[in-house]
Protein backbone atom coordinates (compact mmCIF):
# COMPACT_ATOMS: atom_id res chain seq x y z
CA UNK A 1 0.00 0.00 0.00
CA UNK A 2 2.91 2.19 -0.40
CA UNK A 3 1.44 3.46 -3.21
CA UNK A 4 -1.35 5.24 -1.29
CA UNK A 5 0.71 7.06 0.95
CA UNK A 6 -0.03 5.28 4.10
CA UNK A 7 2.81 5.07 7.06
CA UNK A 8 3.12 1.94 8.89
CA UNK A 9 0.61 1.70 11.70
CA UNK A 10 -2.43 3.12 8.89
CA UNK A 11 -1.09 0.41 6.26
CA UNK A 12 -1.67 -1.99 9.39
CA UNK A 13 -5.60 -0.77 10.22
CA UNK A 14 -6.09 -1.19 6.82
CA UNK A 15 -4.79 -4.60 6.22
CA UNK A 16 -7.04 -5.55 9.42
CA UNK A 17 -9.53 -3.89 7.92
CA UNK A 18 -9.30 -6.09 4.91
CA UNK A 19 -8.50 -9.20 6.82
CA UNK A 20 -12.42 -8.38 8.74
CA UNK A 21 -14.14 -7.78 5.10
CA UNK A 22 -12.51 -11.12 3.90
CA UNK A 23 -13.79 -13.42 6.43
CA UNK A 24 -17.58 -12.05 6.53
CA UNK A 25 -17.42 -12.28 2.33
CA UNK A 26 -16.37 -15.65 2.90
CA UNK A 27 -19.26 -16.53 5.40
CA UNK A 28 -21.53 -15.12 3.29
CA UNK A 29 -20.58 -17.05 0.23
CA UNK A 30 -20.58 -20.53 2.42
CA UNK A 31 -23.92 -19.48 3.17
CA UNK A 32 -24.91 -18.91 -0.94
CA UNK A 33 -22.93 -22.25 -1.55
CA UNK A 34 -25.57 -24.18 1.18
CA UNK A 35 -28.88 -22.36 -0.74
CA UNK A 36 -26.98 -24.49 -3.72
CA UNK A 37 -26.52 -27.45 -1.46
CA UNK A 38 -29.73 -27.37 -0.25
CA UNK A 39 -31.36 -27.33 -3.39
CA UNK A 40 -29.57 -30.48 -4.63
CA UNK A 41 -30.44 -32.37 -1.65
CA UNK A 42 -33.85 -31.48 -1.62
CA UNK A 43 -35.21 -31.19 -4.69
CA UNK A 44 -32.92 -33.02 -7.52
CA UNK A 45 -33.81 -36.13 -6.14
CA UNK A 46 -35.73 -37.38 -9.31
CA UNK A 47 -33.97 -37.88 -13.08
CA UNK A 48 -36.61 -36.04 -15.09
CA UNK A 49 -37.99 -32.64 -14.25
CA UNK A 50 -40.66 -30.56 -15.77
CA UNK A 51 -40.28 -26.93 -17.40
CA UNK A 52 -42.20 -25.68 -14.55
CA UNK A 53 -40.37 -27.36 -11.99
CA UNK A 54 -37.25 -26.24 -13.34
CA UNK A 55 -38.40 -23.11 -12.94
CA UNK A 56 -39.89 -22.99 -9.54
CA UNK A 57 -37.05 -24.49 -8.07
CA UNK A 58 -34.90 -21.76 -9.94
CA UNK A 59 -37.00 -19.04 -8.43
CA UNK A 60 -36.62 -20.45 -5.30
CA UNK A 61 -33.08 -20.09 -5.61
CA UNK A 62 -32.89 -16.89 -6.82
CA UNK A 63 -34.93 -15.46 -3.73
CA UNK A 64 -32.85 -16.81 -1.17
CA UNK A 65 -29.72 -15.95 -2.99
CA UNK A 66 -30.68 -12.24 -3.99
CA UNK A 67 -32.36 -11.95 -0.09
CA UNK A 68 -28.48 -13.35 1.39
CA UNK A 69 -26.71 -10.73 -1.17
CA UNK A 70 -28.99 -7.81 0.02
CA UNK A 71 -28.23 -8.22 3.76
CA UNK A 72 -24.23 -8.85 3.18
CA UNK A 73 -24.20 -5.64 1.20
CA UNK A 74 -26.74 -3.42 3.57
CA UNK A 75 -24.30 -4.93 6.28
CA UNK A 76 -21.08 -3.85 4.31
CA UNK A 77 -22.88 -0.39 3.97
CA UNK A 78 -23.41 -0.60 7.80
CA UNK A 79 -20.21 -1.73 8.87
CA UNK A 80 -17.85 0.91 6.72
CA UNK A 81 -20.63 3.60 8.61
CA UNK A 82 -19.39 2.54 11.60
CA UNK A 83 -15.95 2.34 10.89
CA UNK A 84 -15.87 5.67 9.53
CA UNK A 85 -17.76 6.71 13.01
CA UNK A 86 -14.96 5.51 14.58
CA UNK A 87 -12.27 7.42 12.87
CA UNK A 88 -14.37 10.92 12.69
CA UNK A 89 -14.20 10.38 16.46
CA UNK A 90 -10.57 10.34 16.85
CA UNK A 91 -10.34 13.35 14.45
CA UNK A 92 -12.24 15.48 16.55
CA UNK A 93 -10.47 14.77 19.31
CA UNK A 94 -7.71 16.47 17.75
CA UNK A 95 -9.99 18.98 16.54
CA UNK A 96 -9.89 17.77 12.72
CA UNK A 97 -12.47 18.33 9.92
CA UNK A 98 -11.75 15.06 7.67
CA UNK A 99 -13.25 15.12 4.22
CA UNK A 100 -13.75 12.27 1.20
CA UNK A 101 -14.28 11.74 -2.39
CA UNK A 102 -16.77 9.39 -2.93
CA UNK A 103 -15.40 9.29 -6.93
CA UNK A 104 -12.21 7.96 -5.65
CA UNK A 105 -14.79 5.02 -4.65
CA UNK A 106 -15.28 3.82 -8.34
CA UNK A 107 -11.61 4.36 -9.59
CA UNK A 108 -10.49 1.63 -11.46
CA UNK A 109 -6.93 2.41 -11.17
CA UNK A 110 -7.71 2.74 -7.04
CA UNK A 111 -9.51 -0.77 -7.56
CA UNK A 112 -6.94 -2.59 -8.94
CA UNK A 113 -4.12 -1.58 -6.91
CA UNK A 114 -6.23 -2.63 -3.63
CA UNK A 115 -6.93 -6.17 -5.41
CA UNK A 116 -3.33 -6.67 -6.32
CA UNK A 117 -2.32 -5.68 -2.53
CA UNK A 118 -5.13 -8.35 -1.37
CA UNK A 119 -3.30 -10.74 -3.74
CA UNK A 120 -0.08 -10.34 -2.29
CA UNK A 121 -0.82 -9.57 0.97
CA UNK A 122 -3.42 -12.25 2.21
CA UNK A 123 -2.34 -16.12 1.44
CA UNK A 124 -4.74 -18.91 1.87
CA UNK A 125 -2.50 -20.87 4.14
CA UNK A 126 -3.51 -18.33 6.82
CA UNK A 127 -6.47 -16.71 6.59
CA UNK A 128 -7.90 -18.49 10.22
CA UNK A 129 -4.88 -17.52 11.91
CA UNK A 130 -5.09 -14.13 10.70
CA UNK A 131 -8.32 -13.89 11.52
CA UNK A 132 -7.98 -15.21 15.05
CA UNK A 133 -5.08 -12.74 15.88
CA UNK A 134 -6.03 -9.91 13.87
CA UNK A 135 -5.87 -6.96 16.74
CA UNK A 136 -8.33 -4.13 17.46
CA UNK A 137 -8.36 -0.48 16.27
CA UNK A 138 -6.54 1.57 19.36
CA UNK A 139 -9.25 2.70 21.83
CA UNK A 140 -9.68 6.37 21.87
CA UNK A 141 -8.29 8.60 24.46
CA UNK A 142 -5.56 6.52 25.90
CA UNK A 143 -1.59 7.38 25.55
CA UNK A 144 0.42 8.31 22.67
CA UNK A 145 -0.49 11.69 20.82
CA UNK A 146 -4.03 11.84 22.09
CA UNK A 147 -2.97 12.11 25.94
CA UNK A 148 0.18 14.88 24.89
CA UNK A 149 -2.42 16.84 22.95
CA UNK A 150 -4.36 16.76 26.56
CA UNK A 151 -1.59 17.85 28.87
CA UNK A 152 -1.22 20.40 25.94
CA UNK A 153 -4.77 21.42 26.05
CA UNK A 154 -4.52 21.57 30.23
CA UNK A 155 -1.36 23.25 29.71
CA UNK A 156 -3.05 26.14 27.75
CA UNK A 157 -6.04 26.45 29.95
CA UNK A 158 -3.85 26.73 32.80
CA UNK A 159 -2.28 29.75 31.03
CA UNK A 160 -5.65 30.82 30.14
CA UNK A 161 -6.67 31.28 33.94
CA UNK A 162 -3.25 32.90 34.70
CA UNK A 163 -3.81 35.33 31.89
CA UNK A 164 -7.27 36.14 33.12
CA UNK A 165 -6.42 36.93 36.81
CA UNK A 166 -3.23 38.97 35.75
CA UNK A 167 -5.60 40.85 33.59
CA UNK A 168 -8.12 41.05 36.18
CA UNK A 169 -5.21 42.37 38.67
CA UNK A 170 -3.97 45.08 35.88
CA UNK A 171 -7.42 46.64 35.43
CA UNK A 172 -7.87 47.07 38.92
CA UNK A 173 -4.56 48.67 39.29
CA UNK A 174 -5.70 50.89 36.14
CA UNK A 175 -8.68 51.87 37.91
CA UNK A 176 -7.33 52.74 41.48
CA UNK A 177 -4.78 54.66 39.24
CA UNK A 178 -7.34 56.54 37.89
CA UNK A 179 -9.49 57.48 40.44
CA UNK A 180 -6.24 59.34 41.91
CA UNK A 181 -5.94 60.67 39.23
CA UNK A 182 -9.36 62.18 39.27
CA UNK A 183 -9.04 63.08 42.92
CA UNK A 184 -5.25 64.86 42.21
CA UNK A 185 -6.81 67.10 38.99
CA UNK A 186 -9.78 67.55 41.59
CA UNK A 187 -7.29 69.22 44.07
CA UNK A 188 -5.51 71.01 41.63
CA UNK A 189 -8.89 72.87 40.68
CA UNK A 190 -9.39 73.64 44.13
CA UNK A 191 -6.54 74.93 44.84
CA UNK A 192 -6.42 76.86 41.29
CA UNK A 193 -10.03 78.01 42.54
CA UNK A 194 -8.45 79.20 46.15
CA UNK A 195 -5.46 81.23 44.23
CA UNK A 196 -8.18 82.86 42.32
CA UNK A 197 -10.58 83.63 45.29
CA UNK A 198 -7.21 85.24 47.06
CA UNK A 199 -6.63 87.39 43.71
CA UNK A 200 -10.18 88.88 43.94
CA UNK A 201 -9.83 89.38 47.20
CA UNK A 202 -6.80 91.39 46.97
CA UNK A 203 -8.05 93.08 43.91
CA UNK A 204 -11.28 93.86 46.40
CA UNK A 205 -9.10 95.04 49.39
CA UNK A 206 -7.46 97.84 46.58
CA UNK A 207 -10.84 98.94 45.51
CA UNK A 208 -11.83 99.47 49.27
CA UNK A 209 -9.12 101.38 50.09
CA UNK A 210 -9.33 103.26 46.78
CA UNK A 211 -13.31 104.22 47.83
CA UNK A 212 -12.35 104.77 51.37
CA UNK A 213 -9.89 107.69 50.31
CA UNK A 214 -11.99 109.16 48.24
CA UNK A 215 -14.82 108.95 50.59
CA UNK A 216 -12.54 110.78 52.87
CA UNK A 217 -11.80 113.68 50.31
CA UNK A 218 -15.30 113.46 49.55
CA UNK A 219 -16.50 113.99 53.28
CA UNK A 220 -13.37 116.88 53.88
CA UNK A 221 -15.26 118.79 50.51
CA UNK A 222 -18.55 118.40 51.82
CA UNK A 223 -17.88 119.55 55.71
CA UNK A 224 -16.60 122.85 53.56
CA UNK A 225 -20.10 123.92 51.76
CA UNK A 226 -21.78 122.36 55.04
CA UNK A 227 -21.86 125.97 56.20
CA UNK A 228 -22.90 127.12 52.89
CA UNK A 229 -25.73 125.13 52.31
CA UNK A 230 -26.71 125.51 56.10
CA UNK A 231 -26.76 129.24 55.58
CA UNK A 232 -28.71 128.55 52.24
CA UNK A 233 -31.25 126.82 53.89
CA UNK A 234 -31.45 129.92 56.65
CA UNK A 235 -32.15 132.42 53.88
CA UNK A 236 -34.35 129.90 51.61
CA UNK A 237 -36.74 129.91 55.04
CA UNK A 238 -36.92 133.49 54.97
CA UNK A 239 -37.71 133.78 51.31
CA UNK A 240 -40.35 131.07 52.04
CA UNK A 241 -42.18 132.73 55.29
CA UNK A 242 -42.00 136.17 53.42
CA UNK A 243 -43.77 134.52 50.24
CA UNK A 244 -46.28 133.05 52.86
CA UNK A 245 -46.94 136.32 54.17
CA UNK A 246 -47.38 137.73 51.09
CA UNK A 247 -49.91 135.26 49.86
CA UNK A 248 -51.84 135.32 52.92
CA UNK A 249 -52.43 139.40 52.37
CA UNK A 250 -52.99 138.75 48.74
CA UNK A 251 -55.85 136.52 49.99
CA UNK A 252 -57.44 139.04 52.11
CA UNK A 253 -57.20 141.52 49.92
CA UNK A 254 -59.14 139.09 47.14
CA UNK A 255 -61.78 138.35 49.89
CA UNK A 256 -62.04 142.05 50.09
CA UNK A 257 -62.40 142.77 46.56
CA UNK A 258 -64.99 139.85 45.45
CA UNK A 259 -67.18 141.01 48.83
CA UNK A 260 -67.52 144.45 46.73
CA UNK A 261 -68.79 143.05 43.84
CA UNK A 262 -72.19 142.79 42.42
CA UNK A 263 -72.39 139.30 42.38
CA UNK A 264 -71.49 138.67 45.70
CA UNK A 265 -73.83 140.61 46.75
CA UNK A 266 -76.92 139.21 44.82
CA UNK A 267 -75.69 135.66 45.56
CA UNK A 268 -75.70 136.73 49.45
CA UNK A 269 -79.11 138.16 49.32
CA UNK A 270 -80.18 134.91 47.14
CA UNK A 271 -78.69 132.72 50.17
CA UNK A 272 -80.61 135.43 52.91
CA UNK A 273 -83.69 134.90 51.39
CA UNK A 274 -83.14 130.61 51.01
CA UNK A 275 -82.58 130.77 54.50
CA UNK A 276 -85.68 133.13 55.27
CA UNK A 277 -87.56 130.37 53.55
CA UNK A 278 -85.88 127.44 55.24
CA UNK A 279 -87.10 128.70 58.29
CA UNK A 280 -90.67 129.92 57.44
CA UNK A 281 -91.09 126.00 56.04
CA UNK A 282 -90.02 124.59 59.09
CA UNK A 283 -91.96 126.39 61.69
CA UNK A 284 -95.32 125.54 59.31
CA UNK A 285 -93.74 121.57 59.35
CA UNK A 286 -93.50 121.88 63.61
CA UNK A 287 -97.38 123.53 63.42
CA UNK A 288 -98.60 120.06 61.39
CA UNK A 289 -96.18 117.35 62.91
CA UNK A 290 -95.59 118.70 66.55
CA UNK A 291 -93.06 116.54 67.72
CA UNK A 292 -93.82 113.84 70.67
Amino acid sequence: MAEFGFNEHHQKEVVNYMRFARSKMVLRLKTIDSCFEELKDSRLVEETFTVDEVKEMLDGLQAVVHGEVETELINTAHTNVLLLRQLFSQAEKFYLRLQSDISELESRELLEQVAEFEKTDFKSTNKKNQETSKPKLAPLNEGGVSELLNKEIARLQEENDKLKTRMRTLESQAMSALDERTKAERALKDLQKVQGDQQDISSLEDTVAALKGEYERSLSANSASQKGLQENLVSAKHDLLRVQEQLSLAEKELDKKFQQTAAYRNMKEILTKKNEQIKDIRKRLQRYEPSE
